[in-house]
């Protein structure tokens, strides 16, 4: 299948306390087209939170697209792009044999990118980066969801 599409996506995630409850925030830019999806959890950390950004994007892409992933996370940045393969030649172990923290979501989001052809660009936070902005609102009501006594009974 051709890649065509060009997806610009900006990721957040935030946590109010570490760990605690927690939100990610994504904005998803397609041509003329904006999609925003946010969600959270009571009981997380902000590292598992910007992973889960990322993957909720790349997991509601509806085919393999051209993509750029932009995220103020240092700790997806070079995860993704410097680290990772060395975990998995090491079978999920660090450099010190230990495991791999969130292995589990890094090995979600390595499943989430197989499809599409993904660019990782790193911006610095709170800078007034107007996508980055928008995707830490979306977290942080992801943060406000997950406290909101509906959300409790959801669960």
């Amino acid at each position: 299948m051709q890649m065509t599409e060009r997806v610009i996506i900006y990721t957040d995630g935030a946590c109010k306390g570490n760990p605690g409850p927690g939100g990610w925030g994504v904005v998803m830019q397609y041509r003329d087209r904006e999609k925003e999806l946010y969600g959270g959890e009571l009981a997380t950390t902000n590292n598992r939170m910007e992973l889960m950004a990322a993957i909720q994007a790349l997991e509601n892409l509806k085919r393999p697209c051209l993509v750029c992933v932009v995220t103020d996370s240092v700790y997806v940045s070079k995860g993704i792009s410097e680290w990772l393969p060395n975990w998995v030649r090491r079978g999920w172990k660090t450099a010190g044999n230990g495991a791999v923290k969130n292995a589990d979501l890094w090995q979600r989001l390595v499943r989430a990118r197989e499809p599409h052809r993904v660019e990782w660009q790193w911006v610095k936070g709170h800078s007034g980066h107007p996508g980055n902005e928008r995707a830490d609102i979306l977290a942080n009501k992801g943060v406000a969801e997950a406290l909101s006594p509906m959300h409790a009974q959801k669960r």
